[in-house]
């Protein structure tokens, strides 16, 4: 069983590709219904971890729970079953098939598998669902378009769509705002806080914009060359002499 109040446990995580540790040792835990964000320089790990978490890559060391049940090294399907989905840095969407198909195809991931009770979900409970995403994120009106014809920032949006169709309680968000105009990411993060709150989902969310990080988060971990170097609340980590200096490099003499 999971420790009371948390949603995902990370302990003790090493990655190695070969010789090079991409993971060294990496732990935290989500509390249910937070936004936990982890950050970093440029090659830090972060995505390493998103992977590793979510099943994309095997651990080398250590272990994930989820809802205090080991989902380590199993395959992502299954652990989308158990409830965890992510997006990805760069946006996964079907370009060739209309917005509203993109979402049912996750949406119906969901579904029963035979008999009338299915062609009653993917009838009536896909048709309400699929609608009712696409209108929190500003897509109802470009339900028939194919998805290549969005925006990129239409797009990033509607990979959260199909996230959010399979019906998740953890999501993770891999940089969500990457390439969006500031008018853009500062929509996305306040509709990000509203739909986590009105689902009561929570997210774990890697982002570079630190504006959005600083203004969504509950609680941040910090990595630095795989090793995780700081975790805390935000004007915390603002002020953290070695997160500082991860990013900056050392102080002149």
């Amino acid at each position: 069983m999971a420790r009371d109040g948390l949603i995902l446990e990370v302990e003790r995580l090493s990655k190695n590709f070969g010789a090079l540790a991409a993971l060294n040792d990496v732990s935290f835990a989500v509390r249910r219904g937070e936004i936990f964000s982890v950050i970093g320089p440029n090659g830090a790990g972060k995505s390493t971890l998103f992977n590793v978490v979510s099943g994309l890559h095997g651990a080398t060391a250590g272990r994930v729970l989820l809802d205090g049940k080991d989902v380590t090294g199993l395959a992502p399907e299954v652990i989308n079953r158990r409830g965890l989905a992510k997006t990805f840095q760069i946006t996964n969407v079907f370009g060739g098939i209309s917005v509203y198909e993109n979402v049912r195809v996750a949406a119906q991931s969901r579904a029963p598998r035979s008999g009338r009770l299915s062609s009653l979900w993917r009838s009536a409970d896909v048709d309400r669902q699929v609608h009712e995403l696409l209108d929190a994120f500003g897509l109802a009106s470009r339900r028939d378009e194919e998805a290549r014809n969005l925006s990129h920032g239409e797009q990033r949006y509607l990979e959260i769509c199909l996230a959010l169709a399979t019906e998740p309680r953890l999501l993770l968000l891999d940089e969500p705002t990457a390439g969006m105009t500031p008018g853009e990411t500062k929509e996305a993060t306040a509709l990000i806080k509203k739909i986590a709150k009105a689902r009561g989902l929570t997210l774990l969310l890697i982002e570079h914009d630190m504006s959005v990080v600083m203004g969504v988060s509950d609680r941040i971990a910090v990595l630095h060359f795989g090793e995780k170097i700081a975790e805390g609340p935000p004007d915390e980590i603002r002020n953290n002499a070695r997160v500082i200096e991860a990013y900056l490099g050392p102080a002149d003499d």
